[in-house]
């Protein structure tokens, strides 16, 4: 497997355009190679099979998605709505990852070889998001967490694809969803 590590970003970043504007059926080597603009071949070159391929991008999502370290407050700072304030905006600034990610789980859902690959980027992710909570010194714990990630990942897939009763206030709903599933400090 080739180690250019800017290839196979190009190549993820390719991937994930193709898979967020056509859906999982479309996603191909060959589709990956044309909207990265590289000569047809490459991406097996880098992901062997679909699996490997779908699995890359699910990694390269959450790669993108990582709250910059100039954007993660001190320990004990964050107050929970800022945080997922700020989760809400990295995630809907960059819709095709989003819409991507949903893509690639509803995906799996279907295909147990891909979700035992994504099995592990997502728990990565979960435990991630698990210490940080801790570390900034939000109420809850992981089942708190937990709740979070169900309830912003419902409001997403609303933001993001035919709502269920129209458009509200994000930040309203983001702050209601705060209240409603954390502990008072």
């Amino acid at each position: 497997m080739p180690s250019n590590p800017t290839r196979r970003e190009t190549l993820t970043d390719a991937g994930l355009r193709v898979l967020a504007a056509h859906g999982a059926r479309h996603l191909t080597h060959r589709a990956t190679d044309r909207e990265a603009g590289v000569p047809l071949g490459t991406t097996v070159n880098y992901f062997s099979t679909r699996t490997a391929l779908l699995a890359g991008l699910g990694h390269r999502i959450f790669e993108r998605l990582a709250p910059a370290p100039a954007e993660v407050p001190p320990p004990g700072t964050a107050p929970a709505a800022a945080y997922i304030h700020a989760i809400v905006r990295r995630t809907t600034e960059q819709p095709d990852l989003t819409l991507a990610l949903f893509e690639l789980r509803l995906e799996a859902a279907r295909h147990p070889e891909l979700a035992r690959a994504l099995t592990s980027t997502l728990e990565r992710s979960y435990a991630q998001d698990v210490t940080f909570h801790s570390q900034a010194g939000l109420p809850g714990g992981a089942r708190e967490v937990a709740l979070l990630h169900y309830a912003v990942d419902g409001l997403l897939l609303d933001l993001l694809t035919v709502s269920i009763n129209g458009r509200h206030d994000t930040a309203e709903m983001v702050e209601l969803l705060v209240r409603r599933l954390l502990p008072p400090t």
